[in-house]
């Protein structure tokens, strides 16, 4: 007899686990796993950071409500973060501060002499910069083995190497064929695969949303002299790099967005160039070698939001996915209002709309 579940997850990554354990034991769920074990891909290759402004001011509230959570999990370390502004620039760094400013972030504005107070070897032209004093790093491991420990409370199953071959719409859900044979049913199907959400989605016969994924590069450096403790995350207001200590090194990335096909990424050496030259070009500080590169993928919807909700057009087909390097600082806030959707809860303190699959219907 072929198994039959309420709820079926694609993806085991931070988005699946998280939605499966906010939705706990009200639902019999299976989350699916291609790899052979969870969060292998964009989960576990996190420059690990919680910042208000980052994703733009659609995705602030989502990383506001999750703020409270994820301090009460004692996962968060106050980093603080610095927007870097070079000569010319202070009108682009002001108008930075005011968007989040009117959103409820503290941004304060700083001067040459406040950069230099917390960033060493800074070059001449950096004239200006916004703080964000409560950004925080985030302990991602601790927080994805939190919601696969809820999961497993809740009573859901994961199945590792047991990625989505075939979905064929019923009565009354889904007949699922996995990648190694198996067969399930379920009432929905959610699409929570990170850089595969479009795949799955013709998968099942959905159209796909236009969510494309992105390869994001991280080096890791050691400098000389050594990487103070109190370092804030560190980015510049064109978006062409940001760091952070990790562990006495730097993590650095030159904020790349190349568009990929759904893959294991790998880093590519112009990359890692273009990074370096960036970290040499915003401070006068030595690198001594380059001890690892890695690369993960970013999978934004067009308009860059989330997708969260059932498809306008298939009510059993629910959308999670386009959580572009937001999704863990988001996790929180997006797990509830995603269990409110999924099992028709009232609503959440995160308004929905903006991030409606029904907002690409065409």
């Amino acid at each position: 007899m072929v198994a039959r579940y309420d709820i079926a997850i694609v993806g085991a990554g931070m988005a699946g686990a998280s939605l499966a354990a906010a939705i706990g034991d009200r639902a019999r769920v299976l989350i699916l796993e291609g790899e052979a074990q969870p969060g292998y891909h964009a989960t576990g290759r996190s420059a690990a950071f919680w910042v208000e402004s980052y994703g733009g001011p659609g995705v602030q509230p989502l990383t506001a409500a999750s703020g409270p959570v994820l301090r009460e999990l004692g996962l968060l370390v106050r980093r603080g973060a610095l927007t870097l502004g070079s000569a010319g620039q202070e009108g682009d760094v002001e108008a930075f501060a005011e968007t989040y400013r009117a959103v409820g972030v503290d941004v304060q504005l700083l001067d040459r002499a406040a950069l230099d107070a917390r960033v060493p070897h800074l070059r001449e032209h950096w004239t200006c910069g916004a703080l964000e004093p409560d950004t925080c790093d985030i302990d991602v491991a601790g927080l994805h083995q939190h919601y696969l420990a809820r999961v497993r409370k809740g009573g859901a199953e994961l199945w590792c190497r047991a990625g989505l071959a075939a979905a064929q719409r019923t009565a009354d859900g889904w007949a699922l064929t996995l990648s190694d044979g198996r067969e399930v049913s379920a009432t929905i199907l959610v699409d929570a695969a990170g850089a595969w959400a479009d795949p799955v989605a013709r998968l099942a016969g959905q159209r796909p949303l236009g969510i494309t994924p992105y390869r994001r590069t991280i080096v890791q450096l050691a400098v000389s002299p050594e990487v103070p403790g109190d370092l804030p995350l560190v980015l510049d207001i064109s978006g062409s790099f940001y760091f952070k200590p990790e562990s006495g090194r730097i993590w650095l990335s030159p904020h790349d967005e190349t568009p990929s096909e759904p893959c294991d990424a790998a880093p590519e050496e112009i990359d890692v160039a273009h990074a370096i030259d960036r970290f040499e070009r915003a401070v006068d500080w030595p690198v001594a070698r380059l001890e690892h590169r890695w690369a993960g993928l970013r999978s934004f919807a067009p308009d860059r939001l989330p997708v969260y909700g059932f498809a306008p057009d298939e009510p059993r087909f629910f959308w999670f996915a386009g959580q572009g390097g937001f999704g863990i600082q988001t996790a929180p806030a997006a797990a509830e209002l995603g269990a409110r959707l999924l099992l028709g809860d009232e609503a959440g303190p995160v308004d929905p709309r903006p991030f409606a699959p029904s907002r690409f219907a065409v």
